[in-house]
């Protein structure tokens, strides 16, 4: 059986989580049980849920753990068969979970930074969100300016050439980094 202590947690995660946040997951908890599973990739890091699990060991639920293996293909699906969609208690668990997932969240400016190099956030963070988060602009009061960073992060301009399959994406890269240019290669 999989423990909590079992599992590492990211040192390089980009949600710091709050103060708050952790108070509330912990209450939420104590008070309606787990409702959501976490995500750890294959050697037993913690990818998603970090605060929660910290959250589940404060509330007292580690040594209870269950441990679904999946390649991603398959969807997890958790089952409360004590909890029904009229019970007060569910409708409160539903509450508490998004609350807490909110109040939790603070991000990580260096952490993300660091993290979103090669990622195409696109789909979850406009440009202007991205840039708020890891080089906010120095006059908004309390928040790291980009001399904070120490120079982790900067901006960066590239070029997406779509290839006909590996060989020609192999080729193009080939062709450009003889050029003495930076290229990542991506998979989309």
């Amino acid at each position: 059986m999989t423990q909590l202590s079992d599992l590492i947690p990211d040192k390089r995660n980009a949600n710091k989580g709050t103060k708050r946040g952790a108070d509330a997951v912990t209450r939420s908890l104590r008070d309606f049980g787990a409702g959501r599973s976490v995500l750890v990739d294959r050697n037993g890091n913690v990818l998603a849920g970090n605060q929660t699990v910290k959250a589940a060991s404060a509330a007292g639920i580690d040594q209870n753990v269950i441990l679904v293996e999946t390649d991603g293909s398959q969807l997890v699906v958790v089952k409360r068969t004590d909890l029904d969609l009229d019970d007060p208690k569910a409708r409160a668990l539903a509450i508490a979970d998004n609350r807490a997932a909110e109040l939790g969240l603070e991000w990580d400016p260096a952490n993300l930074a660091e993290l979103s190099i090669g990622l195409d956030l696109q789909p979850f963070f406009t440009a202007a969100e991205l840039a708020e988060i890891v080089a906010p602009d120095a006059t908004t009061p309390g928040a790291p300016g980009p001399e904070t960073l120490e120079g982790r992060y900067k901006q960066q301009y590239g070029v997406i050439c779509i290839c006909r399959d590996e060989a020609d994406q192999r080729k193009v890269y080939e062709q450009l980094t003889g050029q003495g240019l930076e290229c990542r290669v991506v998979v989309t």
